[in-house]
């Protein structure tokens, strides 16, 4: 193990090894607690303002569009353009920042990679600090990977452009501390990629691209705003350099698209519509309400009028403002055995992408780069050889507070329940055991999908009105004697070796522990995140 020198009132908790002390170097750690010093209270601040807000829901306050903002809502002002290498974002892939993953994707034939240190990711410190340095080997193009049968994995001459996602505002960096404090996750993520890469950067002409995380409301993207100025002065980089997409998965962003594009109008990339994240917001805040519930996850699709109302709202604003509008993700991933299954899954993406494209939508992403050849047809056919379409004004589209609140209609069924189950277990067993996106049942899950199966759980459980199609009142009993059968299935598709050497009761507790809970868990990953070494 290696030491660092660390800057006075910082501490690392976590091991170092040479490559990790060569990221955690004495001037980044001090970048870093500059950065924190100067802004972590106002992040703690700002979460404790998301209780207030929620407090106020419960009694019965609905989000609406603010007043006190109407003229940045009515007025004519526009985001700055980003550099050429930013421009055409037709297909956005994802996925972890694991360096054999990290090469496929930019390999991907995708115009941008999000290298994702939030959702996909679990953030063991292994796996934030080599994260880390697949980031600095990738921007140098350096970067390259050798399996111990041989194959090896290596970038092609023309990749896709990179852009990363900080954690969110919630989740600290418990291996880190500065004068005591824990580090806000997000504000390290952040510092250590934009230490080791924004002049480099810059130096081939491109920029610091970002996606912005978890924001409910404007003053959560004015905080990320002061954060760019303040590294750019630092580190003597041009403002504006820094150019960050905020996903719009929350109910309450969607009443502040204008704002939120207007407090990071120097340093924005656009909006994103981050769907299923937004599904989940919208169980979370309204879980208490007796007449907002959600039916089955699987009927709730970008077809729901709540969901088509936000994604038009995300185009109209994004265009007003010369600013993107990214659309969301396909989930799906082929399914080798099956060839009519994998042919109806592929045959919901083309319609997926095919919607968004003519709707307006400048780009989308997908989860695996099998879909990319599929999503790029459906963006062509509509963009042809133009970068994106911010040209396309929707005058035509008027979203009022009633649509974008609009509760979802469909069953709460047995099967439902179940597919939570499974999906929710299975995800947090490999989160706790250090992976943060898993194929199951031929969809790519990550942290969102697992929240939704939790809260909805939660939500059904707790709500006197939840009842299943056939008349049955959802109980903790009827939840707890499922899961308890759907264990059992799960342990005959892992297979007695793995699930005795997993952490599948670990997993079974935890989720247990959400849904019998008197109060709704603001974030699993808060709480898993505390099992994790």
């Amino acid at each position: 193990m290696a030491t660092v020198a660390v800057p006075s009132g910082v501490e690392v908790l976590g091991a170092l090894s040479p490559e990790y002390a060569e990221i955690l170097s004495q001037e980044a750690l001090a970048f870093y607690a500059t950065l924190h010093r100067e802004f972590n209270s106002r992040r703690l601040e700002l979460l404790q303002n998301r209780k207030t807000r929620q407090v106020a829901v419960d009694a019965g306050q609905m989000p609406d569009f603010f007043p006190e903002t109407q003229s940045i809502r009515e007025g004519d002002w526009k985001v700055d353009p980003v550099p050429a290498d930013f421009q055409d974002r037709r297909v956005e892939i994802t996925g972890p920042v694991d360096r054999k993953m990290v090469i496929n994707a930019l390999n991907s034939g995708a115009k941008t990679y999000m290298a994702d240190f939030e959702d996909s990711h679990c953030p063991t410190w292994e796996g934030v600090l080599e994260g880390q340095i697949n980031m600095r080997d990738a921007v140098r193009r350096q970067i390259d990977f050798t399996l111990p049968n041989g194959k090896s994995y290596a970038l092609n001459e023309k990749v896709a452009t990179l852009m990363v996602r900080p954690r969110g505002w919630h989740l600290p960096e418990k291996h880190v501390k500065v004068d005591g404090v824990l580090a806000s996750g997000s504000i390290f993520d952040f510092a250590l990629y934009f230490f080791h890469n924004a002049a480099e950067r810059v130096k081939q002409g491109s920029g610091v691209y970002l996606y912005l995380p978890k924001m409910e409301h404007y003053t959560e993207a004015r905080l990320w705003n002061d954060i760019f100025v303040k590294a750019q002065e630092l580190l003597g980089i041009p403002q504006g350099t820094v150019k960050g997409t905020v996903l719009i998965e929350h109910i309450f962003a969607a009443f502040q698209m204008d704002e939120i594009l207007y407090e990071l109008r120097r340093h924005s990339g656009g909006l994103n519509c981050g769907r299923w994240d937004y599904i989940f917001s919208y169980i979370k805040k309204f879980a208490k309400k007796g007449d907002y519930l959600v039916p089955d996850r699987a009927v709730v699709g970008m077809t729901t009028p709540f969901m088509r109302a936000y994604s038009l709202a995300c185009i109209k604003t994004c265009h007003k403002r010369g600013a993107f509008a990214i659309g969301g993700m396909a989930a799906q991933i082929p399914i080798k055995n099956d060839a009519a299954a994998n042919d109806a899954a592929m045959a919901k993406v083309h319609a997926d992408k095919k919607r968004e494209a003519e709707d307006g939508h400048d780009g989308t992403w997908v989860a695996h780069p099998a879909l990319v050849a599929i999503a790029l047809e459906e963006f062509d056919k509509v963009l042809g050889s133009k970068p994106n379409q911010i040209d396309k004004q929707r005058d035509d589209v008027q979203v009022n507070a009633a649509a974008l609140l609009e509760i979802p209609k469909g069953d709460i069924t047995e099967k439902g329940i179940r597919e939570n189950i499974k999906v929710g277990v299975q995800y947090l067993e490999a989160w706790l055991g250090g992976t943060g996106c898993v194929p199951l049942y031929n969809l790519m899950e990550d942290a969102a999908t697992a929240e939704i199966s939790r809260t909805q759980l939660w939500q059904w459980v707790h709500n006197p009105n939840a009842k299943l199609a056939d008349g049955r009142k959802v109980t903790l009993e009827l939840v707890r004697a499922i899961a308890a059968e759907e264990m059992e299935a799960i342990q005959a598709e892992a297979g007695a070796q793995r699930f005795a050497s997993g952490k599948y009761k670990e997993a079974l507790k935890l989720f247990d522990d959400f849904t019998a809970s008197n109060e709704l868990a603001e974030f699993l990953t808060l709480a898993a995140y505390e099992q994790l070494d």
